[in-house]
């Protein structure tokens, strides 16, 4: 079962979709809001690579699970499949359930989205099969009950994402971007990585929004080089804490910037999994090849980010 990035396919009276992987090219924080919350502000876009989603009309919410990394995630209420489905249900009267399979590619816990990923394919199925609108505020409202990476995962487009993931930009054109994801076999929990950065509520941080990268960000299709200058500019916060519990994070960009056509390798979301951007296609493919024959027990994709 195949599907295109963030299109639904039906057949044989069930739907299925991509749950693309999400990627931060940036993630600055701001500061801790008094509701315990980090403030943030990062440039999201979304990989060809990730879980797959069916759903089938049935008389109760199931759930369930194969794939290569099924083994990492629960079946059970805990999975954000069913937690968003339970989200959307407490919101519409009558809401007609069934049955999910989840083929889950993406490593867990590991800063690209994939319970997140998996969470809004969930909805974008039942809303489907439903009749309820993309954008009705009952959806939304949904995805932000399930967490705070799901809104952004409902469209799996290109936008700026700010607050605590509740505040979205608008949909950006942004030219295809040739990549590397690298995940180096090790889980990060996202509530250890933030709390590395010692922040109590109402803290500040130093970090400010940058401004170039605000600008590459209006909404108007961006010239490569303006948006390599603009991405240049920009950082993850949370690679330092991250790298503190998981040095292999350390190694795993080391390889990145060492390929050749290279030109900026970060950590996305939490991590452990990072990226690297390439000139073209062929640079990403060759720089895939030769990490997987140096660290064959790494998760390792070469993609196009959008």
């Amino acid at each position: 079962m195949m599907t295109s990035r963030g299109e639904i396919s039906r057949g044989g009276g069930w739907l299925a979709m991509r749950a693309p992987a999400k990627v931060n090219l940036t993630l600055h924080v701001l500061g801790r809001r008094d509701d315990g919350y980090h403030a943030l502000e990062s440039l999201v876009v979304f990989a060809g690579t990730g879980d797959d989603l069916t759903f089938s009309p049935g008389d109760r919410l199931d759930l369930a699970v194969s794939g290569p990394r099924a083994g990492g995630i629960g079946h059970g209420a805990d999975n954000l499949v069913l937690k968003a489905a339970e989200a959307l249900a407490a919101r519409v009267p009558g809401l007609a359930l069934g049955r999910f399979h989840l083929i889950k590619r993406l490593p867990v816990a590991s800063g690209i989205g994939g319970g997140s990923a998996d969470a809004a394919a969930a909805l974008r199925l039942l809303a489907a099969h439903n009749g309820i609108a993309r954008d009705d505020a009952r959806l939304v409202a949904a995805a932000r009950a399930t967490g705070a990476d799901v809104p952004v995962c409902l469209a799996s487009k290109a936008r700026m994402m700010r607050g605590a993931g509740e505040d979205l930009g608008p949909v950006l054109a942004l030219p295809p971007l040739f990549a590397v994801l690298v995940n180096p076999g090790v889980a990060v929990e996202t509530a250890t990585v933030f709390r590395g950065l010692g922040l109590k509520p109402g803290d500040g941080w130093g970090g400010e929004p940058h401004p170039d990268l605000a600008a590459a960000a209006c909404g108007v299709a961006q010239a490569r080089a303006s948006l390599q200058a603009a991405l240049a500019g920009g950082r993850n916060d949370l690679e330092r804490p991250a790298q503190a519990i998981a040095p292999v994070i350390d190694e795993a960009l080391a390889l990145l910037r060492g390929a050749e056509s290279c030109w900026l390798a970060r950590m996305s979301g939490s991590g452990a999994t990072v990226f690297g951007l390439f000139d073209d296609g062929r640079g990403a493919a060759a720089a895939r090849q030769t990490i997987a024959a140096r660290c064959p027990d790494w998760w390792v994709k070469a993609t196009v980010l959008r």
